[in-house]
């Protein structure tokens, strides 16, 4: 099976970070960025790295763009670049390309232009850190949409010994338990009978209202 390949355009912080996330993830990553210092720290580590302009469409062709997997425009402040590079990415043919934005109106323009997902690297972080800030066992928060969202939270004591049949959140409180992470392993889809341990982390699927019901009067119980 052919492993699959992405194509990271722009080395900085955020685009170094998910390129070096990807190879650890055992994908080929090809590195892009006009920096030669930027490329020579990170040839070492990517399956390619090139310096290169990421906005010639002749360049993109050479480096054979269109065989790419995945494209990722992780651009930081040229708006323009950002926008061009994600046009020319669509033109050869990459099947999916997502985009980091830096701003609402930049991510309405990426969106229809096509790009398949736009990320907003600060904003995003921004929210996960408010919500772990306010809710003391909470240790990521992932938004579905603005009514729903996957949460990871921490087992109190009040819970400790506790099946899910006995916590019941899918009837007490509307959400849901869709995995647990307990020693360095993750039991998927636990059973009713699956106990709950202290320090235990448990992934949470379910509406914002009733992820928050359950934090404050099932996991806060005194």
């Amino acid at each position: 099976m052919k492993t699959q390949q992405f194509v990271v355009i722009g080395l900085g912080r955020f685009g170094s970070s998910l390129a070096l996330e990807l190879i650890d993830l055992g994908y080929e990553v090809l590195g892009i960025d006009k920096n030669e210092e930027v490329v020579s720290n990170m040839s070492e580590y990517l399956t390619h790295a090139v310096v290169a302009d990421a906005t010639d469409e002749d360049v993109l062709k050479s480096l054979g763009i269109r065989n790419f997997d995945c494209g990722i425009v992780a651009i930081g402040d040229d708006i323009q670049m950002s926008i061009l590079a994600a046009i020319l990415l669509k033109d050869l043919g990459v099947r999916t390309v997502v985009a980091k934005a830096i701003s609402i109106l930049h991510g309405r323009a990426l969106g229809k232009l096509g790009v398949d997902r736009v990320i907003f690297p600060e904003r995003d972080m921004g929210i996960r850190v408010a919500h772990q800030l306010v809710t003391p066992n909470l240790l990521d928060y992932i938004e579905l949409s603005k009514e729903y969202s996957i949460v990871e939270m921490t087992v109190p004591q009040t819970l400790d010994g506790k099946t899910l049949s006995e916590v019941n959140t899918r009837a007490k409180f509307g959400c849901s338990i869709v995995a647990l992470h307990r020693e360095g392993k993750v039991i998927v889809a636990p059973t009713a009978m699956d106990q709950l341990h202290a320090g235990d982390i448990m992934v949470i699927i379910g509406s914002n209202s009733n992820i928050d019901r359950f934090e404050s009067e099932a996991v806060n119980v005194n």
